[in-house]
């Protein structure tokens, strides 16, 4: 579930041993499945342990996750890196604003996952978001914008150089194109 690289497993026993004893480190994520999510990592006393909680072994400690953030945390990689800048630890959570959908899922729950874990992280930036509708029988995924892709005079090169090279790209031979259904406005919310 959870990565942790040689450099941050020697970091974490570095600081767990001014801890009690016994105390591990938990990583969990704060609004799990929202865009608001944010992963972290904090210490674990023993008496802080759930009987729910996943308790991952490592070397010389425990990363302790809640229930609640299992999901979230798949193919969640922990690193310690050192550059000019100095140390710092990374928390990688590539599915903590959207649960991982099974490789077996429908071809709209996989479409879904694809726009809310790769594509509206990119639109956010523009205030902008895209979901898919429904997947027609020729293969075509429906979309509908929002935010400030609603009536912004990029949404056609968005659409078509961007969304739809990388959704046919993920999904060869499942999808054959994309389309907006989107009654776009052009207005104050409106990226330009």
């Amino acid at each position: 579930m959870i990565r942790i690289s040689e450099a941050a497993q020697a970091h974490f026993c570095k600081l767990l041993a001014d801890q009690p004893d016994g105390t591990n480190i938990r990583v969990f994520v704060v609004n799990p499945g929202t865009a608001n999510a944010e992963c972290g990592v904090s210490y674990c006393p023993p008496d802080a342990v759930e009987a729910s909680d996943v308790r991952l072994p490592f070397s010389g400690f425990d990363a302790v996750v809640d229930q609640a953030s299992t999901p979230f945390l798949e193919a969640a990689e922990i690193d310690f890196v050192t550059d000019q800048m100095g140390s710092q630890l990374t928390l990688k959570a590539p599915n903590a604003k959207v649960r991982k959908v099974a490789d077996d899922a429908s071809l709209i729950e996989r479409v879904d996952y694809v726009l809310q874990a790769q594509i509206n992280p990119q639109l956010a930036n523009h205030g902008g978001k895209v979901a898919v509708m429904e997947i027609t029988e020729a293969g075509i995924a429906v979309l509908q914008f929002g935010g400030g892709c609603n009536g912004c005079s990029m949404v056609d090169v968005t659409l078509k150089e961007g969304i739809e090279k990388e959704l046919l790209a993920a999904f060869p031979g499942e999808l054959t194109g994309v389309r907006d259904m989107t009654e776009h406005q052009a207005g104050e919310h409106s990226y330009y």
